[in-house]
């Protein structure tokens, strides 16, 4: 937004206010003056009163009478990224701030104020404000119930005008009655037409065709022009503190289409860590395919798409973080995830997505990513950054412990399907094994972790706490047997192999990266000095330029089986054996 645009606003029709503020003396949050009403009159007051009104602008530098004229303003000068780092801190709203200057180099300071979330009412100093006239008013009661009485209204079954049935992608409407077929049992699904499919799913009302429809099938042009926010970006980066990207991804087709090739490029920088203990050989991947997409799923089905920012996807060799635009649906917080049935905000597109078997019915999606990732040994999927404007998912790539997923994954074995541990039985072992004991533990899953024996009871009274059981601790002795220290060249070889399949080569750095978490820098190292020497792996280039291959004792070890393999094939059909 230009100057010349921003005092040509309206301060009620636009909702815009503005401050003249030449020597930047408009009070961050009241101070300490005594009048309630003056004190209002700061920062974060207009910023809540307006974003309580749908969102605004509090401009800084221009005469508050009309013709509003341009000043000036020192208003947080040097100071813009501290400023609103703060009113986030304070408020949770999410601004942004923009400095213009004119031509004769008169600085004005916009901050633009988001609308608040349907039912959400936000406060300075415990007051929901108004703007009335040049004052700060607490809102009315009449306001603020019809606010927190608000229902959020399904985007997804909104009409979009411009766009008709032949907008509608074939191929996507063909994986859509795969899927239905699948999920629900009937075939006979398979032999409808496109019309049939889009009207007996409610994609459609007569020949008009709704948002869930064009989001979920609409042809990539026509998703591109219409609602690009729809999109989905990938970025990956290797180390996760990196602020540039190394390699970016734009998924902007129907999401029917753009699911397994979503997938597939997170898989292509995917490894896993081979487990053995005993009986036990099963092998855990760094991203779970199943949490991903569940992830990815929960974030197309719920977020808001009234607001034109793409979901962003950022994966790094030891985490993967998903950004959804839109708070959590009404009813849920990061308190409650676990097992809540809330109201979806796309209900007509939910319903789509559920009935072809894409996410799991209403509450179990989440529940499905938390014991996924903590039967595994990893920290727990991670919300905490999430807000009244985005939800921000973080997945750990790292294995914590190692021994609770033998754990686990022993218990669950000798369970029968009905039997097996629920979500909240995985929390409660977590939660134990890490010795958190102001947790809020259920009593009623208490009881069915003693019947099993999976924990045990220890001290007396208000001194009672859990522990683990003894079989736990059989997987985690005192050796450290599942340290980061104590992986075998077996093991690395393994991981390095994976990596050498996707890219060919790798440099020291790469390896680095690839056992970030797991093994130290000095450990890595030592480890491709030993496969190079046995010419596992093959060195090349030198200084900087030096990368790693695949060595000749492999490739040697791996012609042989290849031509074992023909001869053994050779003299079975010569035998009659083998057509």
């Amino acid at each position: 937004m230009t100057i010349a645009e921003i005092i040509k606003l309206k301060e009620s029709e636009d909702r815009v206010e503005f401050k003249q503020a030449k020597g930047g003396n408009i009070s961050y949050n009241g101070g300490n003056k005594p009048d309630i009403s003056k004190r209002r009159r700061c920062i974060l007051g207009y910023v809540t009163a307006l974003a309580n009104e749908g969102g605004g602008y509090l401009v800084f530098g221009v005469k508050e009478s009309s013709p509003h004229e341009v000043v000036g303003t020192q208003q947080n000068l040097q100071q813009v990224g501290v400023l609103e780092s703060n009113i986030y801190r304070d408020t949770g709203i999410r601004i942004d701030i923009e400095e213009l200057y004119d031509q004769k180099g008169k600085r004005v300071l916009v901050i633009k104020i988001p609308p608040r979330p349907i039912g959400k009412v936000f406060k300075f100093e415990d007051v929901p404000l108004m703007r009335v006239g040049e004052e700060l008013k607490p809102m009315s009661d009449e306001m603020f119930l019809k606010i927190v009485q608000e229902q959020e209204p399904d985007f997804s079954q909104k009409i979009c005008a411009e766009i008709s049935i032949d907008d509608i992608d074939d191929r996507a409407v063909e994986e859509l009655k795969q899927a239905y077929s699948k999920k629900q049992n009937n075939p006979q699904f398979l032999t409808q037409n496109k019309m049939q499919v889009l009207t007996d799913l409610d994609l459609v009302d007569g020949s008009k065709v709704t948002y869930a429809a064009l989001i979920l099938l609409g042809k990539k042009e026509v998703i591109k022009r219409i609602i690009p926010q729809a999109s989905i970006r990938l970025e990956y980066r290797r180390n996760s503190d990196n602020i540039v990207f190394d390699k970016r991804y734009e998924f902007n087709g129907p999401f029917f289409l753009e699911t397994e090739e979503l997938w597939e490029t997170i898989n292509l920088r995917n490894g896993s860590i081979p487990i053995q203990e005993g009986p036990f050989i099963f092998d855990i991947p760094y991203f779970n395919q199943e949490v991903i997409r569940e992830a990815i799923n929960n974030a197309v089905a719920h977020r808001n798409y009234r607001i034109s920012s793409e979901i962003v996807i950022k994966q790094s060799n030891t985490r993967l973080d998903i950004i959804s635009p839109g708070g959590f649906p009404l009813g849920v917080s990061v308190h409650n995830l676990i097992g809540i049935s809330s109201t979806p905000r796309n209900r007509l597109l939910t319903d789509v997505l559920q009935k072809t078997g894409v996410v799991e019915r209403s509450g179990q999606g989440v529940d499905k990513i938390y014991y996924q990732t903590l039967k595994e040994g990893k920290s727990a999927p991670n919300y905490n950054k999430s807000d009244d404007f985005q939800v921000e998912l973080n997945l750990s790539a790292t294995i914590e412990d190692q021994a609770f997923a033998v754990f686990i994954e022993s218990v669950q074995s000798e369970l029968k399907n009905d039997e097996k541990l629920s979500v909240h039985e995985v929390i409660h072992l977590n939660q134990i094994r890490k010795n958190k004991r102001n947790f809020h533990y259920d009593k009623s899953v208490l009881s069915k972790l003693l019947d099993r024996d999976l924990i045990e009871k220890r001290g007396k009274t208000s001194g009672t706490y859990y522990v683990l059981s003894k079989e736990f601790y059989e997987f985690a002795d005192e050796k450290g047997k599942y340290s980061r220290t104590d992986w075998d060249q077996n093991q690395a070889f393994y991981i390095i192999l994976q990596h050498l399949n996707k890219f060919n080569e790798a440099k020291m750095s790469d390896f680095v990266d690839l056992f970030q978490g797991r093994m130290t820098r000095k450990q890595v190292r030592n480890v491709v000095g030993k496969l190079v020497k046995k010419k596992e792996l093959s060195k090349k280039g030198s200084g900087k330029g030096t990368y790693y291959v695949v060595g000749e004792n492999y490739k040697r070890s791996m012609d042989i089986a290849n031509e074992a393999l023909k001869i053994g094939l050779k003299k079975l059909k010569d035998e009659g054996k083998l057509d």
